[in-house]
C-alpha cells in the first residue's frame, strides 16, 4: 500500500538540501515504527520517493513524499507518529492512501504555487508593485534558460499560470513539470531585466505554498494538490 505524506519545511531547516531531507525521513520512518516496505536485492532500501525537490533556502508548506508500507493502521496515526519522530523545522501535515493506478509523487507534479517577498532594503529601485500586472499581461516573455545541454530560448509566459499581488507579497503559480520547471527566481529576474534592474544578492524570501498535479487534460488542465488524489482510508 502506498501512502502520500504532506509536510512543511521551515526555519533553519530550509538550509538543508534534498538528500539530507531524504535521509532524515528514512530515519524518522524507522523511529516512528512504521512498517515500511524495502526493496529486494543486494542493498535494500525503503520504498520512498519525493515530489519536486525544494531548493536550499526556500521554505515550504506543501512538500510531498510517497512511502510504501506493508501494513496500515490509519492516516492520522501515521501523521502523529511521524511528528513525534520529527524535529523543529519539519512538520507532517497529512497522509492519504493512494489508489493503485496513481503515479509516483515526482512524476505527478504539474505546477507549484509560491509566495515571494523582497527582503527589507533589497527591493527594486522602481515601483515594482505597480508594474507587475502589465508584465504578466504581455503576450510573451522570451528568456534564455539554462538547460542540461546548454541554453534554450523559451517563452516564460507559457509557464506562468498565475501572477498576482497578495498583501505585500507576490503569488505565482508556475509550471513545475519536468518539461517546464519554471522557478520563481527566473520570473523575478525576467521582470527586473525589463526595467534595467538586477536582482540583489539574497534578496528573495520564497515559500512554496503547494504542489499540484493535473487531473484534467493538457488542453483543459485541472490542477489539484497532490494529496487530493488519495483517501484518508484504505481502498477496497
Amino acid at each position: 500500500m502506498k501512502i502520500r505524506i504532506k509536510f512543511r519545511k521551515y526555519g533553519n531547516l530550509k538550509y538543508i538540501g534534498h538528500l539530507d531531507v531524504q535521509r532524515f525521513f528514512q530515519k524518522a520512518v524507522r523511529r516512528a515504527g512504521i512498517d515500511v516496505a524495502y526493496t529486494t536485492g543486494f542493498s535494500p532500501h525503503q520504498v520512498m520517493s519525493f515530489a519536486a525537490p525544494l531548493g536550499v533556502g526556500l521554505e515550504s508548506n506543501g512538500e510531498y513524499m510517497d512511502v510504501e508500507v506493508n501494513t496500515f493502521t490509519d492516516c492520522q496515526d501515521i501523521v502523529t507518529r511521524l511528528n513525534q519522530a520529527c524535529v523543529e523545522g519539519i512538520e507532517v501535515l497529512s497522509a492519504v492512501v493512494l489508489p493503485k493506478e496513481a503515479g509516483n509523487a515526482m512524476a505527478s507534479v504539474a505546477a507549484a504555487g509560491y509566495t515571494v517577498r523582497f527582503r527589507e532594503g533589497r527591493e527594486p529601485d522602481f515601483d515594482w508593485k505597480h508594474e507587475i500586472t502589465s508584465f504578466y499581461e504581455r503576450e510573451s516573455i522570451p528568456i534564455t534558460k539554462e538547460t542540461k545541454k546548454g541554453t534554450a530560448e523559451i517563452d516564460l509566459k507559457q509557464g506562468i499560470f498565475a501572477l498576482e499581488l497578495r498583501s505585500n507579497a507576490l503569488y505565482m503559480l508556475l509550471d513545475a513539470s519536468s518539461a517546464g520547471n519554471i522557478k520563481p527566481r527566473m520570473v523575478i529576474e525576467a521582470f527586473l531585466s525589463d526595467y534595467q534592474d538586477t536582482l540583489q544578492e539574497n534578496a528573495l524570501l520564497i515559500t512554496r505554498e503547494e504542489t499540484y498535479t493535473n487531473i484534467g487534460t493538457s488542453d483543459t488542465p485541472k490542477l489539484v494538490p497532490l494529496e487530493a488524489v488519495g483517501l484518508e482510508t484504505a481502498y477496497e
